[in-house]
């Protein structure tokens, strides 16, 4: 069929989007298994895992000297990147990363953890090629929409991004911080995979003349909303930063609670200030009447899920934090993130001016 004759429908194309916005939040998910069961450095090398396309299953399948081999195959790359790093200035981050006797440390063999890593890995690479996809479909589309071209391009960039930041992750043994930033593209990612997938849809026309400024203190309380939000998730990987440093020294999680330092007392506060800031904004829409069901349905579930999240914590804190709550705990807070956006979304569309209706 000639590349001319080739037409993506916005139909398809939000679909296709959705689906990728969903398997993205699937990767979060993986990813805070991978984090939760101790597999981030199943695979002490990248690309590959144990310099194979597909890992070993018994130690027996590796050197005897496999350690020292990876430990100084990780020494060496992490040199590479201090160097870049100090030539961007900057040059503590540079001197941590050659120096940090953690990033020296070098795992034994876990078939289990290493096949969580890989699994992981493998959804990473099929992300990027859904993201490949909906660039793809964007160059068919681009006479009818050249904004959405550039975004999927944006998104393709960032995931290429986001792949080689997670080599740095594993090649400096998960040093603090690198988490959070690969944290934050991610939900950048799927910022604008939402943003690419609400500007198909066929929104609702509705007169909001007399209820402007209402909506207009909604969409500053939401985008204030996120900010907060996102200083949240922050302080979040923080406090499973700390987490992993206890866990090193403490193997009964029994402890763990007690060794916790003030970033998760602020953590576990804060949430309780976001809620109330969401359960206030979904009574004032709620009054505002019912002009956008949509936008009612957004801002329940985000208190709803915001309640979960509490929750999830809470029993996190009183059950010495069980594996298996860590990823939801995860996902949850980005789905509010992800809710969020979408609701702001919504609100701006909801403030600019309808000729029809004029």
């Amino acid at each position: 069929m000639p590349v001319k004759s080739m037409r993506v429908t916005k139909e398809t194309f939000r679909k296709f989007t959705v689906f990728t916005i969903i398997a993205v939040y699937f990767l979060i998910l993986v990813g805070g298994i991978v984090r939760s069961t101790g597999s981030g450095m199943g695979c002490p090398d990248w690309p590959k895992c144990f310099g194979s396309i597909v890992p070993p299953t018994s130690v027996t399948q590796l050197p005897d000297d496999y350690q020292s081999v990876y430990l100084q195959m990780r020494i060496s790359k992490n040199q590479r990147i201090a160097k870049m790093i100090t030539g961007l200035g900057f040059a503590e981050l540079g001197e941590e990363i050659q120096n940090d006797p953690s990033i020296l440390e070098e795992e034994a063999f876990n078939a289990t953890k290493t096949w969580i890593e890989y699994i992981n890995r493998l959804i990473g690479v099929l992300i990027g090629l859904f993201i490949i996809g909906v660039l793809v479909a964007s160059i068919f589309r681009i006479k009818e929409d050249k904004a959405a071209f550039f975004w999927s391009l944006f998104a393709f960039i960032l995931v290429v991004f986001q792949g080689w930041f997670g080599s740095i992750v594993v090649s400096t043994n998960l040093l603090p911080g690198t988490i959070s930033v690969h944290m934050g593209l991610a939900l950048l990612l799927v910022c604008i995979l939402i943003y690419l997938a609400y500007k198909t849809l066929n929104k609702e026309l509705t007169d909001t003349r007399n209820i402007q400024s209402d909506i207009t203190l909604l969409q500053r309380l939401m985008l204030l909303g996120m900010v907060l939000f996102i200083v949240q998730i922050f302080l979040g990987t923080q406090v499973r930063e700390s987490i992993d440093l206890i866990a090193r020294s403490i193997a009964d999680r029994s402890q763990w609670m007690d060794q916790m330092g003030l970033s998760f007392y602020i953590h576990r506060t804060y949430s309780l200030l976001i809620l109330g800031l969401h359960v206030w904004m979904t009574m004032k829409l709620r009054k505002m009447g019912n002009f956008s069901p949509l936008l009612q349905k957004m801002f329940q579930a985000m208190v709803i899920l915001i309640v979960i999240e509490v929750l999830s914590g809470a029993a996190m804190a009183y059950f010495a934090i069980p594996a298996f709550l860590q990823p939801l705990h995860l996902l949850v807070a980005t789905l509010i993130f992800g809710v969020q956006f979408y609701s702001y979304l919504n609100l701006q569309y909801l403030r600019l001016p309808k000729s029809s209706l004029s």
